[in-house]
Parts: C-alpha cells; sequence; structure tokens
C-alpha cells in the first residue's frame, strides 16, 4: 500500500502545483474565468471530457453496471449525448457571443435584464454539484486513508478550492487535461482489462450473470428517457458546460473538440458498465451497488496500479467539483452580486473579486458536503430546476425569433414553480416532475411570446450579429 499512497500524494501535490502555475496567467477576467479563450482542440476536448465525467459518471456508472449489466450505460450515454447534441448544434453560436455566463446569453438575445431568475438558478445548481461532488470525494479517502468523512471532504476540497482560487480557469484547465489523462489511463486501460478477464472474459460473465445483464434496456424505459431528458438537456444549458465552450480558441474548436469529447464519453460509459458486470460476476453478493468499483480496485489490482486507479476516482471527482465551484462563482461575481449592490465591477478589481467569490463559495461548499450526507437528492433537485426553469428559454431563443423577454421571463418562473409544486406532491426525486416543469414552461414561453410584442428589431440583429457565421480557424 505504500506505493499506493505514494502516486495519490503525488498526484495530490501536482494538483497545487498546477493551481500556482495558472496563478501567474490568470492576470484578467478574461484569463481568470474562460482560460483566455485560448484552448486548442486536444486541450479543450480532454477538459470538456474531465468536467462532464465526475464521480457519477465514474463511481455510480459502475454500480449502475454492477445492478443492471449493460444497460448501466444509459446514465453515462445520456450525457455523452448531451455533449454531442450541444458540440453539433450550438456550440459554435456560443462561442461567438463571447459572454462569461448563461445570464449573459439571455441578456444578449431577449435585451433587458434575465439574470435575477436565470442566474439565481444556475448559480444554485453549480453550487450544489459542487458539493455533491466534494461529499463523494470522502469514499476515496475512507478507502485509502481510512480518514472521517469531514476530514477526507476537508482534504479534498482544501485541495480543489486552492488551485481553483489561485489560478481559475487556467489551472481548472490544466488539472483537468492532467485528470483525463489519469481516467484514461486508470479506468480504460488498466482496470477495465483487467476485471474482464478476471471474471473469465465475456463468455464467463454470460456463465455467472442472467441473461438480462446483456440486455441493453433491463434498465427500463421510464428511468433511460429519464436520463436522456434530465442529463442530456441538463448538459444544453449548464454554465459548468458552457463556460467550457468560452475557453476554446475558435467556434471550429467548440464543435469538433466536443464532438470528440462526446464520444469518448460513449466508450467511458460501456467501459463502466462493463466493469460494474465483471465485478457482479467475481463479487455477487455486495451489500450495496456503489461499493462496487471499490471493491473492484481493492481485489482485482496490483500495489501501484491499484492507487493509479484510485487516483482516477478522485480526479473525476475533483474535476466536476472545481468545475462547478467556478461557474457558480462566475454567476455570483457577474449575474447575482452586481445587481445586489448596484454596482458593475471595474477592471481593477475583476480578477481580485472573482478570487474572493471563488474562495467563499469554496468554504461554503466545503461546509455543506460536511453537513449534508443525503446530497443526491439535492442535486436531483438542482437539475430539475436547472432544465423545468431554464431549458425553454435558452434553447427557444436560439431556434425561434418570436421567443420574446416576457415569454422568456414567463417560461423560466412558471417553469421553476412547477417544479417545485411537483416535488413537493409527487416527491423529491419522482420522474415526472420534469416532464411537467418542461411542459408548463414550453406553453408559458410559446402563448406569452404571442401575446406580447415581439422582441425589438435591434436586439435581434444585435443578436445576430454576435453569433453569425465568420472565418474560422481549425482546431489545434
Amino acid at each position: 500500500m505504500v506505493l499506493d499512497y505514494t502516486v495519490i500524494v503525488a498526484y495530490l501535490l501536482g494538483m497545487v502545483a498546477m493551481g500556482w502555475w495558472g496563478m501567474r496567467r490568470a492576470t484578467t477576467k478574461s484569463e481568470y474565468l474562460v482560460a483566455g479563450r485560448r484552448l486548442g482542440g486536444l486541450m479543450y476536448s480532454g477538459t470538456m471530457s474531465a468536467i462532464v465525467l465526475g464521480g457519477a459518471s465514474t463511481v455510480g456508472g459502475v454500480g449502475l453496471g454492477y445492478k443492471f449489466g449493460i444497460s448501466g450505460a444509459w446514465l453515462v450515454l445520456a450525457i455523452g449525448l448531451g455533449i454531442l447534441l450541444l458540440s453539433a448544434a450550438y456550440a459554435r453560436r456560443i462561442s461567438r457571443l463571447k459572454v462569461y455566463t448563461v445570464s449573459e446569453m439571455l441578456d444578449v438575445r431577449y435585451g433587458g435584464n434575465s439574470a435575477a431568475v436565470s442566474g439565481t438558478v444556475m448559480w444554485g445548481y453549480a453550487l450544489m454539484l459542487t458539493v455533491t461532488s466534494l461529499g463523494a470525494s470522502s469514499t476515496i479517502f475512507h478507502v485509502l486513508f481510512g480518514f472521517d468523512r469531514w476530514a477526507s471532504i476537508l482534504l479534498a476540497g482544501g485541495i480543489v478550492v486552492l488551485y481553483s482560487v489561485l489560478g481559475g480557469m487556467w489551472s481548472i484547465s490544466m488539472t483537468d487535461i492532467v485528470q483525463f489523462v489519469v481516467k484514461t489511463v486508470g479506468i480504460l486501460i488498466l482496470l477495465l482489462p483487467f476485471a474482464v478477464i478476471k471474471a473469465g472474459g465475456f463468455e464467463g460473465m454470460r456463465e455467472r450473470l442472467d441473461a438480462s445483464f446483456f440486455d441493453f434496456t433491463s434498465i427500463g424505459g421510464e428511468t433511460i428517457v429519464t436520463y436522456l431528458v434530465i442529463y442530456t438537456l441538463g448538459l444544453l444549458i449548464g454554465q459548468d458546460i458552457w463556460q467550457r465552450v468560452f475557453t476554446a480558441r475558435t467556434p471550429a474548436v467548440a464543435t469538433w473538440g466536443g464532438i470528440t469529447s462526446g464520444l469518448y464519453c460513449v466508450i467511458y460509459a460501456f467501459a463502466g458498465a462493463l466493469i460494474g458486470m465483471a465485478t457482479k460476476a467475481l463479487y455477487p453478493a455486495l451489500a450495496s451497488k456503489d461499493d462496487a468499483f471499490a471493491t473492484a480496485v481493492e481485489g482485482l489490482l496490483p500495489t501501484g496500479v491499484r492507487g493509479l486507479v484510485l487516483a482516477a476516482a478522485l480526479a473525476a471527482l475533483m474535476s466536476t467539483s472545481s468545475g462547478a465551484l467556478i461557474a457558480a462563482s462566475t454567476v455570483a461575481a457577474n449575474d447575482i452580486w452586481p445587481r445586489l449592490t448596484r454596482r458593475a465591477a471595474t477592471a481593477k478589481d475583476n480578477v481580485h473579486s472573482n478570487r474572493m467569490f471563488t474562495l467563499v463559495l469554496g468554504i461554503v461548499a466545503i461546509v455543506l458536503a460536511v453537513l449534508i450526507e443525503g446530497v443526491i437528492a439535492a442535486l436531483t433537485v438542482a437539475y430539475n430546476l436547472l432544465v423545468g426553469g431554464l431549458l425553454v428559454a435558452i434553447v427557444g431563443g436560439m431556434i425561434w425569433k418570436r421567443g420574446n423577454r416576457q415569454g422568456a421571463l414567463a417560461s423560466m418562473v412558471s417553469g421553476a414553480i412547477t417544479v417545485v409544486i411537483v416535488m413537493f406532491t409527487a416527491g423529491l426525486e419522482a420522474n415526472e416532475v420534469i416532464y411537467y416543469g418542461l411542459g408548463v414552461s414550453l406553453v408559458a414561453y410559446v402563448v406569452v411570446s404571442l401575446l406580447t410584442p415581439p422582441t425589438d428589431a435591434a436586439v435581434l440583429e444585435h443578436w445576430e450579429s454576435r453569433t453569425k457565421e465568420v472565418k474560422e480557424g481549425v482546431p489545434a
């Protein structure tokens, strides 16, 4: 185990070093929040993959494979499809806007100010995503060092907050590319073949597992559709995802780098399910599916390799939490705080204020992660509010010129209220919550937009000028 500990400690120290390096580059708002909009194709693709493939995709994906077999891949598949759709359909226009937040995009498209509603919902979603990722990190440190949950969260959270505060998006981009490599080596190149070979290959798994484990739809049609609605559509509009699109050097990089990332997610989805299936064949009586990943690592891998794979799981959790943290601080600093104080940020205090917001929200996230153990339901609430409240207004603004600010505000408010009401009546994690929210949001958007004057022609002309096709470079 000494070698395993050495690998983990070296990895953590490397993350801190990346933060220190990023601090020297993050001297302007653009550098701190969107890495100067300078990432090339390979780096962009790796960092996008790192942020979307977090603990739910790694530890959770293996757990679903352990319980449902190959159909356990659907959760991560939904994430991959979301990245593919975003990159193919919208990434070019998003990249050309040259904004920092989703709320800024809504202001450009509709005119006026919508941040009071959209910024608050987006901030809550990003903060809760940070909390859940930090909370999940406690399992890795508990397996490695036997730390208590609170100590594990303080350690992981402290490192994430440190490198995020120091270098902002430059630090996060550099750590994410390292985390992407570690995950690729640890999960795809090491754990996957070790697990499948130890289980006797596909023939060995077929002999030991029920036939349902090889049925691509055994997880259930309703669950598959819900994954697609919540995660595929949620990835189209999340601030943490859009902020990565803003880092692309050109719209072409945002498109093709994102498509590459989406395809990588598809491979990762099936890898996790297969690891879970192999673990089920070898250890059929685990108390919980969530123990499958740690069991596979502990039982199937040699010393040293085990440390690298645990580092891969830790990388998955840290990449998601750091990306969500910088998203939450960006929304707070750009959309919420200036409107509360009625004072716009100046060039002098941009980087300093963004660092302070990242630090304060990082501390808040650590405290909440320590205090709240059952955060999965809370994350579901955040995704329901995000998709039910904001999806229609954001996507509608991109595809329907008749949509206006009144319709967008009605859509956001009615969708969010409906989500809250249905969660109270049907349960926080009920599947129907998101469908009611989206339905009411869509009707409100269309009806109110048609009953009120269209968006001013000058606003639409400005929107078109910000998003129109221009001569682009090629992915680096």
